[in-house]
């Protein structure tokens, strides 16, 4: 198998895969908090305590993925120009 067939064959795998993981799971945890939904604070004593809410993922803990964002941008794009 020549390079560059084999070149297109992985970047076909991988984005083959990227699309049916935003098929099945189209959120992700938040790449900010790390999918708690806030962050973590240490008082002065040195003990973790719960802080601010994250303004990423409006303390859900989960972010729409990128490839998801992109198939409903061009599917509502599609749906208002058919109208």
């Amino acid at each position: 198998m020549s390079l560059p067939l084999l070149a297109i064959v992985c970047l076909l795998t991988v984005t083959l895969g990227y699309s049916v993981k935003c098929w099945l799971s189209p959120f992700g945890d938040c790449r900010k908090c790390s999918g708690m939904g806030h962050e973590l604070k240490t008082d002065r004593k040195g003990r973790m305590k719960r802080g601010k809410d994250c303004r990423r993922c409006h303390a859900t803990g989960k972010r729409i993925r990128v490839g998801r964002w992109i198939y409903n941008r061009a599917a509502r794009t599609y749906r208002a120009g058919t109208r």
